[in-house]
């Protein structure tokens, strides 16, 4: 069974950086997918970026390049989320998912398992 867990969340001012963690466990099959999403209150759950482990591609939503990097660690089974300029309207609970894929998409609903998820805020 698949299982996620965030963490690295918390406060930081305009301007700062923070680096999320999503550790994995449970992988049987060989292609899957982990993603990135947030979701601020009032809005829609948001992609950021995912890994497709088929082969080893990290592909990014247009409105999150330049700002976030998605990297992994595979001897720990770990993906990062490096989070760099942050603005205000960077605040938001930010969540990792996967799901059996080829190629991984950032469509929400095509993920089967999410972590707890891990609250960011961006203010002074």
């Amino acid at each position: 069974q698949l299982h996620l867990v965030e963490s690295g969340g918390g406060l930081v001012q305009p301007g700062g950086s923070l680096r999320l963690s999503c550790a994995a466990s449970g992988f049987t099959r060989d292609h899957y997918g982990i993603g990135w999403f947030r979701q601020a209150p009032g809005k829609d759950r948001e992609g950021i970026g995912c890994f497709s482990s088929s082969d080893g591609s990290i592909y990014y939503a247009d409105s999150m390049k330049g700002r976030f990097t998605i990297s992994r660690d595979n001897a720990n089974n770990t993906l990062y989320l490096q989070m760099n300029s942050l603005k205000p309207e960077d605040t938001a609970v930010y969540y990792c998912a996967a799901a059996l894929f080829r190629l991984c998409v950032l469509a929400a609903f095509r993920y089967d398992t999410w972590g707890q998820g891990t609250q960011v805020t961006v203010s002074s």
